[in-house]
């Protein structure tokens, strides 16, 4: 038996657990389990919260341990799956029970089936490392929840800011690479998103608040489109390319596009179901790699993210006058960031850097409230934003 063929028979057992499983799959098995799932949680509730300070740790020996697989050497596995029972299941348990997601049956049922020898090791690794990554993600988000549920209470917001830095600290390694590869400057933007919360916070001023964790969030975002559906450096185009020449390599290749992607899912399903469906089906590790079409997995992430700035400039008109109009219109201007290159190159650059500058001028109207600004601005910005979407399709 070919380790082509090995490699697809082992992956074709693992439909229901890392292939692209319709939402709604997800949700009703999340549901089934939820019970079982929110008592377990509970038990190690109190612990949970105060392990943080070596979840870096703990994640990182794992990934160490697994990447023994690249080199050909014996991974234990026995010690990544008790280290990942003991030390992080319990923080995965807490996301997946809050965002109805099944992000520990993935990394549990890829670890057994790494252990038993029915996927690819290196596979196992992409998917344990990527989807522990979208739980930090998540987890520095429920931080940033819990700041402003507790608003006023300096103390507590402080150190729940301290543990969202330090969720963050333990992917800021992944913005560094995509820093490095597309010639970008999250990793600066990101700093200057915290810098700007903890100004915030110093001034008790809840809407500064609220922009620079727009700025945090949406960049991490950036970050994993960079890495998964981006051109050239994206897993799509690493995937296909790899294809060409060897087929477990690209397989490989697509699972990071996978579970990378499933940190975006959910914001890419809510505001472009289309472009989701065919995202997920195209990085489904139960489909043809050979097959698998970059292009048409940018174009369909250029679509989604152009829809969501459109929905979220939507929201802002509609709550005109309020913080909420400020904060869904930096949203809008940042997920236009995101694609800001595919922009360019879709409109060329003096129409991208135009689209730039009306999304920032339309936020400086909607602090100073000036509505008459806004409305022209707001209907240049979405006639632009339609015409990407149409040059995508």
């Amino acid at each position: 038996m070919s380790i082509k063929f090995k490699l697809f028979a082992a992956l074709a057992t693992m439909s229901l657990v890392l292939g692209a499983c319709g939402k709604t799959e997800e949700k009703e098995e999340t549901t089934k389990q939820h019970a079982e799932k929110t008592e377990k949680t509970d038990k190690h509730e109190e612990t949970a919260e105060h392990e943080d300070a070596d979840y870096a740790a703990v994640y990182k020996e794992a990934v160490a341990e697994l990447e023994k697989a690249k080199e050909g050497k014996e991974v234990d596995f026995d010690k990544v799956i008790k280290s990942y029972e003991e030390h992080l299941q319990s923080l995965v348990q807490k996301r997946d029970a809050e965002l109805e997601s099944t992000n520990d049956q993935h990394i549990t049922a890829a670890l057994a089936a790494g252990k038993e020898g029915s996927m690819d090791k290196v596979v196992v690794k992409q998917v344990f490392d990527k989807l522990m990554q979208k739980v930090f993600y998540t987890t520095m988000k429920h931080e940033f929840t819990e700041v402003t549920e507790n608003w006023g209470k300096t103390e507590e917001v402080k150190e729940e800011m301290e543990e969202a830095k330090n969720f963050y600290s333990i992917i800021q390694s992944t913005v560094q690479k995509r820093d490095a590869a597309y010639g970008t400057t999250m990793e600066d933007a990101i700093a200057g998103g915290f810098a700007e919360m903890e100004k915030a916070i110093e001034a008790n001023d809840e809407l500064g608040f609220q922009l620079g964790k727009q700025v945090v969030d949406k960049t991490l975002m950036k970050t994993f489109y960079l890495a998964t559906g981006a051109t050239p450096n994206g897993y799509a185009t690493k995937a296909a390319d790899e294809a060409k020449t060897d087929a477990v390599a690209a397989k490989i290749e697509q699972a990071e596009g996978w579970a990378f992607y499933q940190s975006l899912t959910s914001y890419m399903m809510k505001n472009a179901p289309e472009a989701d469906t065919l995202i997920q089906k195209q990085f489904d590790l139960q489909s043809d790699v050979e097959a698998l079409d970059p292009v048409a997995i940018n174009k369909a992430f250029v679509r989604g993210f152009a829809q969501t700035a459109i929905n979220e400039y939507h929201e802002s008109e509609e709550t005109w006058g309020e913080d909420k109009s400020v904060i869904t219109g930096l949203e809008g201007a940042l997920f236009l960031d995101i694609i800001s290159s595919d922009v360019k190159t879709l409109l060329g650059e003096e129409a991208q850097k135009t689209l730039t500058d009306k999304a920032q001028k339309y936020i400086e109207a909607t602090k100073a409230k000036d509505q008459a600004a806004g409305e022209e601005l707001l209907n240049e910005i979405l006639t632009t934003t339609q015409m990407v979407i149409e040059k995508a399709k």
